[in-house]
């Protein structure tokens, strides 16, 4: 699913013009990069929440070069979803009946 697919179910679910969905769904991954970019975690409860994982210092091997190198500690994005989230995906009958093929 694309995010156009995600604008055009949106905006039909609600009966909301497809441009105010774009201006809105673009809006909140503004949001939520800006938060994440600033240090601040973000909760959305009964969805999941965005966060930030660190990952420690490492020394990292180029195997073709026979080189190794230094990857300082850094931040990279996650997100974890909430248990409401993981269960309703767990006990979806299209998910169940495609792990049966």
């Amino acid at each position: 699913m694309t995010k156009a697919d995600v604008i055009a179910q949106i905006s039909e679910k609600t009966g909301v013009d497809k441009g105010d969905v774009q201006q809105t769904l673009e809006s909140f991954f503004t949001v939520v990069k800006d938060s994440l970019s600033d240090g601040e975690n973000l909760y959305v409860r009964g969805f999941g929440s965005f966060i930030n994982k660190k990952r420690a210092r490492k020394v990292a091997r180029n195997i073709s070069k026979g080189t190794s190198m230094i990857i300082d500690e850094h931040f990279v994005p996650s997100f974890k979803p909430a248990k409401v989230f993981v269960e309703q995906v767990k006990e979806s009958d299209k998910l169940k009946a495609y792990a049966e093929k």
